[in-house]
């Protein structure tokens, strides 16, 4: 059973990605998925401005990917958090250090509330 926009919002640190931040973020989850193949990998290293312009990203959407701000991107943003991923084999960033980015932590304070030890 699902919970209503409303429902959840009212969870502490929580949102939901529905339809409307599913078109919201279309074009960031478009470039963000373009990331799979390896010349746009090449690309975005060359001249990531570039790249993004292609896909149309907006000033904040750029602004926001070089600040590496995950979590805007996906709450105000609409980024879809499994597509976004793909922008850490660019920047060198694992789900983790994403994961701590949203909780507004360190990696090593994030990784110290996984049980998994040495995970990265």
């Amino acid at each position: 059973m699902s919970q209503s926009g409303e429902e959840s919002e009212s969870i502490a640190g929580t949102y939901v990605f529905d339809g409307t931040q599913s078109r919201k973020g279309y074009r960031l989850n478009k470039f963000f998925f373009s990331l799979n193949k390896a010349e746009n990998r090449a690309a975005f290293k060359e001249d990531a401005e570039a790249l993004m312009d292609r896909f149309g990203l907006t000033d904040w959407e750029k602004r926001k990917i070089g600040e590496k701000d995950w979590l805007a991107l996906a709450r105000e943003g609409g980024a879809n958090i499994y597509v976004m991923y793909k922008m850490g084999s660019v920047t060198g960033d694992s789900l983790q250090h994403i994961g701590a980015a949203f909780r507004g932590q360190s990696l090593e304070e994030f990784l110290g509330t996984r049980k998994v030890q040495g995970a990265r």
